[in-house]
């Protein structure tokens, strides 16, 4: 699996509201940084993740305009656009910023260990 079809795979496992589908794909020393904190290690981070797919029902996620920084055999960095829409207390909400990732490949497999998510740039 290259880094490009591992985003993808992370992409499909967040539009399935489910830690369980996600949580192969993060690595166990990952830091999150999302707008409601920074989350350490992997049970900081399902716990992050559980709370917001519980809070976004229906929630449609979207991953675009993919630029790769750096890519090497066991080191991928990205930035991107990312966009959501789902219903929150039964009224329909939605929201985009840029997000960062930092991936690592061990025994084969690609892991996500930094995502940092926030609003877009004045610019953007």
């Amino acid at each position: 699996m290259t880094h490009e079809d591992f985003l993808h795979e992370y992409e499909t496992a967040l539009a399935t509201c489910r830690w369980e589908e996600v949580a192969p794909l993060v690595h166990d020393s990952c830091a999150f940084v999302f707008s409601t904190g920074t989350y350490h290690g992997k049970e900081q981070a399902r716990a992050a993740f559980e709370a917001t797919f519980a809070g976004i029902q229906d929630e449609e996620y979207r991953i675009t305009d993919v630029h790769w920084v750096y890519v090497s055999e066991s080191f991928a960095t990205c930035t991107y656009m990312f966009s959501w829409k789902g219903m929150i207390a039964g009224k329909f909400a939605e929201g985009r910023g840029r997000g960062t990732s930092v991936l690592v490949r061990e025994d084969g497999r690609w892991y996500l260990t930094n995502e940092h998510l926030g609003p877009l740039a004045k610019n953007e």
